[in-house]
């Protein structure tokens, strides 16, 4: 069964997204998803035309956001809901993160091709639209490039295998998240500035998919709300049953917002989808602390 509230998507204006921010309002009506927000990695280009077609359809939308930023060493992602997207401040945030990430996407392609490819600009630049090579592009010209078809190292992404479920996004983990082979280090704000740019703006700071971002490490949640953080993903399409039931009865104890969401992208994640955020409580407790705090 799809849940009615989603508050966690990628539109094309993050760039491991797919769809339009149109598409996704018509795709979440589609999957019986009332209350959306789309919350593209560091840029707000998406809240007008999500908007606009929401209006035609009836569907709730909050004005939202997903930072990158980094705690004790940590990278982390920050949700911020109900935020003045009028500010030009995060979309500047958003330019000084592409400009990094374009030169950090020449080093991926020396570190890729360091493992035994050949993978050449004009084949990335057939997945980017903008120049900027994720984790997850790079396993896609793998995946898709006829060269490598029985290389041992893609057999696990490839159908049947151990990471086949969303391939493309595991590859990324595997190899170009933090700690990783192909990681190349991107300057993000602290989320003590991540916070404070969010509340400041009218919004309210959750952390994203805590069990993902916080492996072995749940204690640090304690320590962030005493930062300022105000409310947890509590219910993710990354988490397990146990773990989402953890973070809502953490989030009671500690009072806070708690809040779900798919992380939906499109064929970088092909296994979630739109509405599947692993809540199984009454999303009706969801919406009320969404009321409570002005949200919708």
């Amino acid at each position: 069964m799809n849940n009615y509230i989603d508050l966690h998507m990628h539109s094309m204006y993050s760039d491991d997204g797919e769809f339009t921010p149109k598409e996704l309002v018509k795709m979440c009506h589609s999957a019986g998803v009332s209350i959306m927000a789309i919350t593209d990695h560091n840029w707000v280009k998406a809240i007008d035309e999500e908007k606009s077609e929401a209006l035609l359809l009836d569907i709730k939308v909050i004005p939202a956001i997903e930072i990158d930023c980094v705690f004790k060493n940590v990278n982390l992602h920050v949700l911020g809901y109900g935020i003045d997207t009028e500010n030009s401040s995060f979309n500047m945030l958003g330019e000084n993160i592409l400009r990094q990430e374009l030169e950090s996407s020449e080093r991926k392609l020396r570190l890729t091709n360091a493992m035994g490819f050949q993978i050449i600009e004009e084949q990335m630049n057939s997945y980017s639209s903008n120049g900027v090579y994720t984790g997850e592009m790079f396993g896609e010209a793998l995946l898709k490039d006829e060269r490598y078809f029985e290389n041992d190292l893609l057999k696990p992404y490839r159908a049947g295998g151990i990471r086949s479920d969303n391939p493309y996004v595991n590859f990324y983990w595997d190899y170009y998240s933090q700690g990783k082979l192909c990681y190349t280090k991107i300057a993000y704000p602290s989320m003590e500035e991540t916070i404070e740019l969010i509340r400041e703006n009218g919004g309210i700071a959750v952390l994203a998919h805590p069990g993902n971002n916080l492996k072995n490490q749940f204690h640090l949640l304690d320590e962030m709300v005493k930062k300022g953080m105000q409310g947890v993903e509590a219910f993710s399409s990354y988490h397990t049953a146990e773990t989402n039931e953890y973070f809502y009865n953490k989030a009671k104890e500690l009072n806070i917002v708690y809040t779900c969401g798919s992380d939906f992208h499109g064929k970088t994640k092909p296994a979630i989808h739109l509405g599947k955020t692993g809540c199984e409580f009454d999303e009706h407790e969801i919406e009320h602390e969404l009321i409570r705090n002005n949200l919708i």
